[in-house]
């Protein structure tokens, strides 16, 4: 399949707003565009805007100003069943008197589909989630897994334009959960559909996305793939609900264009890069990824800042250690290490001295 055609705006909403009481905002003047074919994850914590924007975007929700537009054609005034959109809840919310078959087939009839090309497009779809074989089962006698998958078909049955998912893998177990994470994104690859996906898990959404737009207080923090979203955090909010992050408390001594000398709270200078930092004196947090830090001598990178650390925790956890240290008189630095042949455990109280390339550093805002 062809990448995402990020520049030929698919879905768009341009200055959107909603707020619910007449004064709050919990969306407040949200720009974005969404490419047809692009997998795209609004991200964030709860209440910071992503499930208002995805039910304004399925028509449960109106919004209170600006324009929401799919495939170029304004959607404000459109009720839901006339858009075109399908719809993947964390519930199912499957018809429990119904039968699977009779579940697909449900969004067909109101569409006016006849019978036999109902059929056809049932058994594709069951196909499609290897279901085929419980097309006559209830959904009360299938598992979670499968009633999620009964409910995907659902929304793929119809060939919409555009395919929603609102926190669709929330009632699943781990394992299943990662499982279906891959049964998503490859029926993206392969149908070549639009999904806009809503979920407050980071895994979930740097495994699934094109791209994730990372929300909160109403606003879209960043937007970016995930490699850039991980990588190049664009502030601490980002930095801190993406994945693990050391932050280390400092002011900026000396800045240039790519580079910023930070003096820690602790004395110590180290470079970083600078990030939502412009001027000397100012306050920043540097955040450092707690895998980019190494404490074996010889694997440190050429040109590694090195500063002395005090082993509070070690945990085993499988395939990596974490390890928990006091560094700069901080208790909460982290590294983590892979569980590789002669890695050795390292006990609490033992002194040590850690290390990171410079590049890995980024100088953050404050907040």
């Amino acid at each position: 399949m062809a990448g995402p055609q990020q520049d030929a705006a698919f879905v768009q909403f341009e200055r959107v707003q909603k707020s619910y009481d007449g004064e709050t905002l919990v969306v407040k003047d949200l720009n974005l565009a969404i490419g047809k074919g692009e997998f795209l994850t609004m991200l964030g914590p709860s209440g910071s805007g992503k499930t208002t924007c995805l039910m304004m975007l399925a028509g449960f929700e109106t919004a209170t100003h600006g324009e929401i537009r799919l495939a170029g054609r304004p959607i404000n005034q459109v009720p839901p069943h006339k858009r075109d959109i399908g719809m993947v809840f964390q519930n199912y919310a499957l018809f429990p008197h119904m039968t699977v078959g009779e579940n697909l087939a449900f969004p067909l009839e109101v569409r006016g589909i006849g019978r036999s090309e109902r059929e056809a497009k049932i058994t594709r779809a069951l196909d499609m989630v290897q279901m085929g074989a419980f097309a006559s089962r209830r959904p009360a006698q299938l598992s979670g897994g499968q009633q999620q998958r009964i409910a995907l078909a659902r929304a793929l049955v119809f060939d919409p334009a555009l395919v929603l998912m609102d926190e669709p893998l929330g009632a699943l177990d781990k394992q299943l959960r990662e499982h279906m994470q891959f049964e998503i994104k490859h029926l993206h690859d392969n149908l070549g559909i639009t999904v806009v996906y809503v979920t407050h898990d980071q895994g979930e959404a740097l495994t699934m996305s094109d791209r994730v737009a990372v929300f909160n207080d109403g606003r879209i923090q960043q937007l970016a793939p995930p490699d850039e979203l991980y990588e190049r955090p664009a502030n601490s909010f980002v930095a801190g609900f993406i994945g693990e992050n050391n932050r280390l408390r400092g002011t900026v001594e000396d800045i240039g264009p790519d580079r910023a000398l930070v003096r820690l709270a602790s004395g110590e200078l180290i470079e970083a890069t600078p990030v939502n930092v412009t001027r000397k004196g100012q306050a920043t947090l540097v955040s450092i990824r707690p895998e980019r830090v190494e404490f074996k001598p010889d694997l440190m990178p050429t040109g590694a800042h090195t500063l002395e650390a005090e082993v509070l925790e070690f945990i085993y956890m499988g395939d990596i250690f974490r390890t928990r240290l006091r560094v700069t008189g901080q208790d909460d630095f982290v590294i983590k290490s892979r569980n590789a042949q002669g890695q050795r455990r390292l006990e609490p109280g033992e002194k040590i001295r850690i290390g990171w390339a410079p590049q890995d550093a980024r100088a953050l805002d404050p907040a």
